[in-house]
């Protein structure tokens, strides 16, 4: 008698490859989006540092003193 357990089940596995699908596409999109938000912020210290080296700082709108 041959073991149901070891025998192919072509169900099973189309499911397995659409979730191994599924799953790659979403690790593909998740790593491309924090490649993105991992440049913008290493723009943005560049910015803060080539600011804070060259003497240009700014007050934001509500430390600025304004006249009453």
């Amino acid at each position: 008698m041959s073991n149901p357990w070891t025998k192919k089940n072509p169900l099973m596995s189309m499911w397995l490859s659409a979730a191994n699908r599924t799953m790659g596409a979403a690790r593909g999109q998740a790593t491309g989006a924090a490649k993105r938000q991992a440049g913008a912020m290493q723009a943005e210290a560049a910015r803060q540092i080539v600011d804070f080296w060259s003497g240009k700082t700014t007050l934001s709108a509500s430390r600025r003193k304004t006249r009453r």
